[in-house]
């Protein structure tokens, strides 16, 4: 990583790590990151289920074990995100029930400005399971994992334990934390079984730079559009279901 991308990278980690923090500290905005951690994380369920599937086809056990623990775990921290929405007695927006106007409205609803720029140059097409080249696959989200375990232990330190509630949540995202962490060691191992150490360097520093400037799209957006889209509603407890919020 050279000095510019180095200082750039501190610059925006420190910009989400302060808004993050403020959000997950506030009780009015803490509903809202954390729906937003539950589809980030649940979302990624079916992605990685069918990597693992393909790198079984492909004779790599190793690696389809991994990305099958990799699923049972993301599936877990739904689960924690979404326990810890009900205990707010709030729950995520269910969006594939809400009416869309027009087709325009809906792509930019699902337009994200940090993946824009994280996978720039890279189509929907090529970034599904079933042909995504497996370095694209291994060094960026090697990246996103590495710097989630640190996003969340950071966050958990500023969670309230003094009432059972944060205490749950602080406790969950740090083991959160651990698993991200374990995440990132297979994945840098995956591409070290694939190549030599100087090209996993170089892979590994072209996506810290494209994480740097998704970063930087993403903080411009926030600071364009001021506050963004409710993930949640009000719901009772009992409107959960008890299957997803199991841990």
């Amino acid at each position: 990583m050279n000095f510019l991308t180095h200082i750039l990278h501190l610059a925006g980690s420190g910009a989400f790590a302060y808004y993050s923090a403020a959000q997950i500290r506030d009780s009015k905005t803490r509903p809202n990151i954390l729906a937003g951690f539950y589809f980030a994380e649940s979302g990624s369920v079916p992605f990685l289920s069918a990597l693992s599937d393909r790198a079984s086809a492909e004779g790599d056990t190793w690696l389809a074990e991994k990305l099958a623990k990799h699923a049972s775990d993301e599936t877990r921290h739904g689960k924690v995100f979404a326990h810890a929405l009900q205990q707010m007695n709030k729950q995520v927006i269910d969006f594939k029930r809400q009416p869309q106007t027009t087709t325009t409205n809906k792509s930019q609803q699902q337009r994200s400005p940090f993946f824009a720029a994280f996978f720039e140059g890279y189509t929907q097409e090529q970034l599904k399971p079933a042909v995504i080249d497996w370095d694209v696959f291994m060094a960026s989200t090697y990246i996103l994992e590495l710097d989630a375990s640190k996003d969340f232990a950071r966050m958990a330190k500023v969670l309230p334990d003094k009432e059972p509630t944060g205490r749950n949540l602080k406790l969950g995202m740090l083991s959160i934390a651990q698993d991200e962490t374990g995440h990132a060691a297979y994945l840098y191992e995956a591409m070290m079984r694939r190549m030599s150490a100087a090209k996993v360097e170089k892979l590994v520093d072209m996506w810290r730079s494209r994480k740097v400037n998704a970063l930087l799209a993403m903080v411009g957006g926030i600071l364009h559009n001021g506050e963004t889209r409710s993930l949640v509603q009000d719901s009772a407890p009992s409107e959960i279901d008890s299957e997803l919020i199991a841990t």
